[in-house]
């Protein structure tokens, strides 16, 4: 989760295709379409994006107390039914003496396109938006390049031991010719 020295830089700067701020604290749709645009991440900045809730557009606290029950109102997007596939999110407070920021941290999705009530959202600069048919085939082509099947994924927490090379091994000498094992100079 974001900490204190990065949400002010956030305040200080500009709003972007990965920061949205609001005062409100019970415009869930608003809510909703910046996390979808957000888990889209159409620019591709592989980073998490952030809803600033009790801050304005110029990045000045608005005095809010963050509740529970606003955390919670916030975490339930995750789960809802409303935005899908459900986007990978903390939520968080941060504290200052002039207010309080409750923090949405939307990660990047990797089933692209994420949609809110059946749109897909994205931002364009600091603006939201629906896509169009180019960008929601952008993104359904990363999703293609994300979603690798069970045999093409890595396997991590194999050990070299466990690995049958000698069906590899096979499965080489039918493939490649003797000449290029030979030159290749490696077992």
């Amino acid at each position: 989760m974001i900490n204190k020295d990065e949400v002010l830089a956030l305040l200080a700067d500009l709003e972007s295709d990965r920061v949205e701020r609001t005062i409100s604290t019970t415009n869930t749709d608003k809510f909703c379409e910046a996390i979808c645009a957000f888990a889209n991440d159409m620019p591709n900045h592989r980073s998490p994006g952030y809803l600033l809730i009790g801050a304005d557009d110029r990045g000045r606290l608005s005095g809010l107390t963050v509740t529970d029950e606003l955390l919670k109102n916030l975490s339930s997007i995750r789960s809802d039914g409303n935005v899908l596939p459900q986007p990978y999110m903390n939520v968080g407070k941060i504290s200052f003496a002039e207010g309080e920021v409750a923090v949405v941290e939307v990660y990047p999705s990797d089933l692209p396109p994420v949609r809110y009530k059946g749109r897909v959202h994205i931002r364009v600069g600091p603006r939201k938006g629906f896509a169009n048919e180019q960008e929601e085939r952008v993104l359904s082509e990363r999703r293609v390049a994300l979603a690798r099947s069970f045999d093409a994924r890595p396997c991590y927490e194999a050990t070299l031991e466990e690995i049958a090379l000698g069906q590899f091994d096979a499965y080489r000498r039918e493939v490649v010719a003797q000449e290029t094992i030979a030159a290749n100079n490696r077992p």
